[in-house]
C-alpha cells in the first residue's frame, strides 16, 4: 500500500474542510505527523483517506496522457538541441 502525506491544507481540500478541521481530524483518527524539511507538518492517510483520495483523483478531469506526451515532445525537443559534440565542446575538452 502507498504511502501518502499531506499537509493540512491538503487533507483538508481533500474531506472538504479547513486545515484547522483536518488537524483535528488527523489526531482524532491517531494519523501519523512528521514535520518536513520545508517546515509544513504532514499526515499519513489511512486506508479510507487514501481510498477517498486515489478517488477523488480518478474522479478530476486530468488529461494525464496528453502531459505525459507533452513532457516527452519536451525532452525530444531539448534532446535535439544538445547533441553529444555540443557537450564534449561546452566542458572544455576539444
Amino acid at each position: 500500500m502507498p504511502q501518502i502525506w499531506m499537509t493540512y491544507d491538503e487533507l483538508g481540500a481533500l474531506c472538504d474542510c479547513s486545515s484547522g478541521e483536518a488537524r483535528l481530524r488527523a489526531i482524532h483518527l491517531s494519523l501519523d505527523r512528521k514535520k518536513s524539511r520545508d517546515g509544513a507538518t504532514r499526515v499519513k492517510l489511512d486506508l479510507a483517506l487514501t481510498a477517498k483520495f486515489f478517488a477523488s483523483v480518478r474522479e478530476s478531469d486530468y488529461d494525464f496522457d496528453s502531459a505525459i506526451e507533452a513532457l516527452q515532445a519536451t525532452h525530444r525537443q531539448m534532446a535535439e538541441l544538445l547533441t553529444p559534440n555540443e557537450v564534449y565542446n561546452k566542458r572544455g575538452v576539444a
